[in-house]
């Protein structure tokens, strides 16, 4: 297996920068480590991101996430190993990612239920978590990056 070519945020010079900027602020919002890592790895999973899936697999578990709950997050729902917190976030994750799946697809249903759990700071990480690593899913499947190239 062969990238297409490197990430295209690797490729523009200045493009990462920002990048990482915006993990460092969705970090510092107050969200639990293991939460921001296992919407991460859910969101990558539904995207089919293997680069993404094996590097949020190794950072949730040194975030300190069981092995018994990264095996199961696919399945978070018929589990017992997941707070009221982290399925709300897990739910908030699963409908922004599929948009076009549904009109409507972030609820208020959804959106309640995650604000039940996070404050506006909070939420606003979790989206942009979401987001960011929609945004890296969607480079990375594309450019085909291999899992475990990264380090």
């Amino acid at each position: 297996m062969q990238p297409r070519m490197q990430n295209p945020a690797m490729v523009l010079s200045g493009a990462m920068q920002p990048i990482q900027e915006i993990f460092k602020a969705v970090h510092s919002a107050g969200v639990d480590g293991q939460t921001l890592e296992l919407v991460h790895l859910r969101v990558s999973q539904i995207n089919g991101c293997s680069a993404c899936v094996d590097g949020g697999a190794k950072t949730a578990r040194k975030a300190g996430v069981s092995d018994e709950r990264l095996a199961t997050v696919a399945a978070w729902r018929e589990t017992p190993y997941f707070t009221g917190p982290e399925r709300a976030a897990l739910e908030l994750a699963e409908a922004a990612t599929r948009l076009a799946d549904r009109a409507d697809a972030v609820n208020d249903e959804i959106w309640d239920a995650a604000a039940t759990h996070f404050n506006e700071k909070q939420l606003a990480a979790l989206v942009l978590m979401i987001g960011v690593t929609n945004m890296f899913n969607r480079l990375n499947a594309t450019t085909r990056q291999i899992a475990g190239a990264w380090g």
